[in-house]
């Protein structure tokens, strides 16, 4: 008798996978109160300036209401703490909100909003609208293609960003509902009483998640299946196709309770549908009119009223008091005694047609038609006329919308013109560049650039459970180089480690000493020579000592620099190191495949500062910009190759971003001036983005500290600190 066993299928591994996603999502619940709870941490308050030609804009006589909210050293969008963003603020207290761009998983980025911290109270409860654009399960890779002088560079989806969106999942379908699960739960807490969500699939999924949704929301909360004819009309199907041409998307749109908000939407009036329906015409003004039904639908069974209006006995859509004050206005017409009377509708009166279900009014980015203007270059972009009748539907103007697949930045790019307040989230360093650059553009209102503080840290926890250590994290580091630990005499904090017979200086037999740094500190000039002094003087001493960081302090390549130690390497450990880790389900798995390399940095010439009157200005110039180590880059040989000889002829050409602090505090970086790849105004530029900067500023006495940071086109940062 055979032993063997169907597999489940999905419809039986539906409840488990429920479940589980609900354990996951109330453990995260259960620890906002706790001290380890999920942070976000600053990177950038952002002050677009779309002109990088133009002088600075933050001056005193333009811009001194931006300047005043985003004082330096200020990080908390809410001056008061007790303060709620559900409530309105005090006239002698306004309460500023900045929009939100965060980087990092949408997982822990919305544990950080429903935790709040001591400076932003939670947003558990606050969001008006969630719409999320999340990966279809359709195995596509969507590779990052990068354009640099002469040459265009096709990158493969670190890790990391695989897991954002490149469609790949280690059990198909059941991995993608176990990853959605949780995040549908987090984002029903975060949405208000009134509030509603929009999930925008297609045919790969949308129909498990859908059962997924009516266990998260309830079925009763259910309120549309949204038809988005995004296709034109070959769409994926050719002459000889076994299949109908695929023409349209998924959204499915639920709320959260039954008193959500909602504003009816409507289309415009085809000629066609005028000429159809409003083809009487008034005589005395002119007016289009149809004569509409007045007739009530369903009958008694609907509780319509039964009377007689002008001989004509039905039941009718309104009260006879509503009917007589119609009949006295003139918006009631028999057309032949004995005919049933009928309303009045003006065209002039209506706004438009109801939007029904089925949206094929709204232009693809793609295919005939398409709206070329927005098109930016990245694969699953969204036309901004979806998001702007979603905005306009679901969320009231002045309230608070949230994409947690953000992509290309449609969703906040929409909320930012149409008044509305905005945080998205990408996992993706190529997706939140474009979403800052698009909102740069826009020359949109002030914005935070945040992180998931500790991400390393946080990833452990989900891998390594939520006891393990940091010397847990360093073990596994020193592991994956390869190295030994010390004895724990010699090693207390279990981050150092031992490698022999590495030939340094054509001898072999040379001992090196590892050190794996903390990922909850920067490394700097400290801890160089600290393990410059470990080097010499621990165990007898060694030949050359590697040390191994996750987080650098900015004039980390300065340091480096002055220092002038042959004997001394600095290598960056990958950042997505331990979602590869649960990813190959082990650390045997992963050795031999972890490069570490060496760190980017970015050199300056001195700044120039000049006073004159009441305003300083300053002229920055970029140097000499070192890549990342190229070997670290997800690039095949022939594109490595094609970078290499491109950072060896312009290094310069490698800064996709760069920005200007005049008033750097130490803590928050803001860009006061910024330019950026694509700008309009650096067309005639070889590299498009220049290389100079004059940042006009109101004057102030004494030194100021400058900080100048670069993101290049793989999305890796480097700063410059000076005075002058």
């Amino acid at each position: 008798m055979s032993s063997y066993k169907m597999p489940k299928s999905l419809l039986e591994q539906l409840p488990e996978i429920v479940a589980n996603g609900r354990k996951q999502a109330e453990r995260i619940l259960e620890s906002l109160e706790s001290r380890q709870r999920v942070r976000l941490q600053t990177r950038e308050v952002v002050l677009p300036a779309k002109d990088s030609a133009a002088q600075d804009w933050v001056t005193l006589q333009q811009r001194s209401a931006h300047q005043a909210v985003f004082a330096p050293g200020q990080v908390s969008l809410l001056p008061n703490t007790q303060a709620t963003l559900g409530a309105a603020p005090e006239a002698s207290a306004p309460t500023p909100w900045a929009n939100r761009l965060i980087y990092g998983d949408n997982l822990l980025a919305m544990a950080a909003l429903l935790a709040g911290d001591d400076d932003t109270p939670s947003l558990r409860g606050k969001v008006d609208l969630i719409y999320i654009d999340p990966p279809f399960d359709s195995k596509a890779d969507y590779r990052t293609k990068v354009t640099l002088p002469g040459v265009e560079l096709e990158q493969k989806p670190t890790v990391i960003e695989q897991f954002a969106y490149s469609d790949t999942w280690s059990d198909g379908t059941a991995s993608y509902l176990a990853m959605i699960t949780p995040r549908l739960i987090l984002m029903r807490e975060l949405l208000a009483d009134t509030g509603s969500i929009y999930v925008h699939l297609d045919w790969h999924v949308g129909h498990y998640v859908k059962l997924v949704m009516d266990e998260v929301f309830g079925k009763d909360q259910f309120i549309n299946q949204v038809i988005w004819k995004r296709g034109h009309a070959h769409s994926d199907s050719k002459q000889g196709s076994a299949h109908f041409g695929r023409l349209h998307d998924t959204i499915f749109f639920y709320s959260k309770s039954p008193q959500y908000f909602f504003a009816q939407q409507f289309t415009p009036y085809t000629q066609e549908y005028k000429d159809t329906y409003y083809k009487n015409i008034e005589p005395e003004t002119g007016r289009r009119y149809w004569l509409d039904n007045l007739q009530g639908p369903g009958g008694a069974t609907k509780g319509n009223p039964y009377y007689e209006v002008m001989g004509v006995s039905r039941y009718w859509r309104y009260s006879q008091e509503k009917m007589r004050q119609l009949i006295d206005a003139g918006r009631i017409v028999q057309t032949k005694p004995g005919t049933v009377p009928k309303y009045k509708r003006y065209l002039d009166e209506m706004p438009g047609k109801p939007t029904q279900d089925i949206w094929d009014d709204l232009k693809s980015l793609g295919g005939l038609g398409a709206i070329v203007a927005e098109r930016i270059d990245y694969d699953t972009q969204k036309p901004e006329s979806l998001l702007e009748r979603i905005i306009r539907a679901s969320c009231p103007e002045g309230g608070l919308v949230a994409d947690f697949n953000g992509g290309s930045g449609t969703t906040t790019a929409v909320a930012e013109k149409l008044g509305r307040r905005g945080i998205t989230t990408d996992l993706g360093k190529p997706a939140c560049m474009i979403m800052r650059k698009r909102l740069i553009d826009l020359e949109a209102k002030p914005f935070l650039y945040q992180a998931i503080g500790d991400y390393q840290i946080e990833a452990a926890k989900a891998t390594l459970g939520r006891d393990f250590r940091i010397g847990d994290l360093s073990q596994i580091v020193l592991s994956l180089y390869g190295a030994l630990p010390l004895p724990p005499e010699a090693n207390p904090q279990r981050n150092l480690g031992q490698i022999a017979g590495v030939e340094l200086n054509g001898r072999r037999g040379s001992k090196t000493l590892v050190l794996a740094d903390s990922p909850n500190k920067l490394t700097g000039t400290a801890t160089l020579k600290k393990a410059i002094a470990q080097r010499d003087n621990l165990l007898g001493g060694w030949d050359r000592v590697v040390v191994l960081g996750w987080n650098f302090e900015p004039s980390i390549g300065e340091t480096i620099t002055a220092l002038n130690d042959d004997r001394l390497e600095v290598l960056v450990i990958p950042p997505d190191l331990m979602d590869r880790l649960k990813k190959k389900g082990g650390i045997d798995k992963l050795r031999g495949q972890v490069r570490f390399s060496s760190l980017q940095y970015l050199t300056i010439h001195p700044v120039q500062r000049a006073t004159a009157g009441e305003t300083d200005t300053l002229t920055v110039r970029l140097k000499n910009y070192v890549l990342l180590s190229p070997e670290a880059i997800n690039l095949d040989d022939a594109n490595r190759a094609k970078l290499q000889e491109v950072a060896n002829r312009e290094p310069l050409a490698l800064i996709e971003y760069w920005a200007v602090d005049p008033d750097y505090d130490g803590k928050v970086f803001r860009s006061v001036w910024q330019d950026y790849r694509g700008n309009t105004a650096n067309d005639g530029d070889a590299l498009r983005v220049v290389t100079s900067a004059t940042v006009t500023t109101p004057a102030k006495t004494g030194p100021r500290k400058v900080c100048v940071r670069v993101v290049d086109v793989f999305g890796f940062e480097a700063e410059v600190v000076t005075s002058v």
